[in-house]
């Protein structure tokens, strides 16, 4: 028999490494590597990548601020006095919500970094938090990685939310301990509006529950209001946070800035963790976010127009391609059923197949948790032309497997 005794150790001996299920997109991502190491010219909708520039008084803060040889050592883990107050400013100016910079607002590397190290701070094993289905992957396995349990709520047409949030209280063993949140939606572009947070709000205050709101798409959104803070629902800050990020607002994805807002305590216990995990962004970086939020805003409103056109041009282009895709009232998503001839794929296959025979990218829907099977996210990170030659390259796919299509697609 052979002797293990002296067998190295694999990835998935780790005990947190056993509670996260194998990376969805990475079936896909392998085939989109494939094809384009053959030489494909794959049109990628995947993944949620920004593909416009920041403004260009952010990089030359950047470029400013790096030329000064004392801005090189560490930072501030709480972000920069002037970043704070800088982001105080903005919630002022765009809910009228008042944030004190000392207690209620930190600087984060992304909110996906903020939202995974306030899971560390504030989750003990067992605990139960309450996590959107479908939604951001980070909304649940931060806390899975965390140590706690997750109970999905479905959050797609046909369910209503206060429903079965006042169901996973009911029947949940132990009471959850938070409830995450994130509107305008990633995936599904969902929007809620003020009254729905209020009714959240009352709910949660009632049962002690934490509210963990994720607002990254705050700046995003076309046909109706501006998308409103949690954090305007009075007494929200009592059991509520919420974090921001100037990936999309500003286009700065790479550049790691967000932050989280609201109740002192939880603030608290983000500081308490991240002090012990990093220093802070690079300071040049943080100076560049402070200038992006207290400079110019027509770069917003820009990107917006950029957004709303790319998302009317891919409707009518899949459209006449044969796939119909629901019109998204906010973010740089579609979240989009199968078209009904090829919805016996199931998503990744759909996925797998849009790649190699259509030379476009999509993220499965499955990625974002169990109620996204049957969907795709599309993302509006190509520009006009090449979504109309994404949609020339569906077309004749779907022709090709004996899907109905319209006559042309310019």
């Amino acid at each position: 028999m052979p002797d293990n005794s002296s067998r190295s150790p694999e990835a998935e001996d780790f005990y947190r490494i056993k509670r996260l299920p194998p990376y969805v997109f990475a079936e896909v991502n392998a085939i989109k590597a494939a094809a384009r190491s053959r030489g494909d010219d794959i049109i990628d909708l995947g993944m949620g990548n920004p593909d416009l520039p920041p403004p260009a008084h952010v990089i030359e803060k950047l470029a400013e601020v790096a030329r000064d040889p004392t801005a090189h050592g560490y930072s501030a883990s709480k972000g920069i006095k002037g970043l704070r107050k800088a982001q105080a400013a903005y919630y002022e100016r765009r809910f009228g919500v008042e944030l004190d910079i000392e207690r209620e607002i930190i600087v984060t590397l992304g909110s996906k970094e903020g939202l995974a190290n306030l899971a560390q701070a504030i989750t003990a094993p067992g605990d139960v938090v309450l996590a959107p289905s479908p939604s951001y992957p980070i909304h649940a396995f931060g806390f899975i990685i965390a140590g706690a349990a997750i109970r999905h709520l479905p959050v797609l047409p046909g369910y209503d939310f206060m429903t079965e949030l006042a169901k996973a209280v009911r029947y949940s063993v132990p009471k959850p301990t938070a409830l995450v949140l994130g509107y305008p939606s990633n995936p599904t572009a969902q929007t809620v509006d003020l009254d729905f947070y209020g009714q959240v709000i009352e709910f949660c205050r009632y049962h002690k529950i934490w509210v963990l709101s994720d607002l990254a798409y705050s700046e995003i959104y076309f046909d109706g209001k501006p998308p409103p803070s949690v954090l305007q629902v009075p007494h929200a800050k009592d059991i509520a946070i919420e974090f921001t990020s100037m990936s999309k607002t500003y286009s700065m994805a790479g550049w790691r800035v967000g932050f989280a807002v609201g109740n002192p305590q939880l603030i608290a216990a983000l500081t308490r963790v991240k002090s012990y995990l990093d220093y802070g962004a690079f300071t040049p970086i943080q100076a560049a976010a402070t200038a992006a939020l207290n400079g110019p805003q027509g770069c917003i409103a820009e990107a917006r127009k950029v957004y709303h056109t790319r998302r009317d041009v891919m409707i009518d282009a899949f459209g006449r391609a044969g796939w119909d895709i629901p019109v998204p009232d906010a973010s740089m998503f579609a979240w989009t059923p199968l078209p009904p001839a090829l919805k016996h794929l199931g998503a990744m296959e759909f996925a797998k197949q849009l790649v190699i025979n259509a030379q476009v990218a999509v993220a499965p829907g499955t990625g974002f948790g169990e109620h996204g099977e049957g969907y795709v996210r599309i993302a509006l990170v190509e520009n006009e032309h090449r979504l109309r030659q994404a949609a020339r390259n569906i077309r004749r796919y779907f022709q090709s497997v004996g899907v109905n299509v319209a006559d042309s697609v310019e």
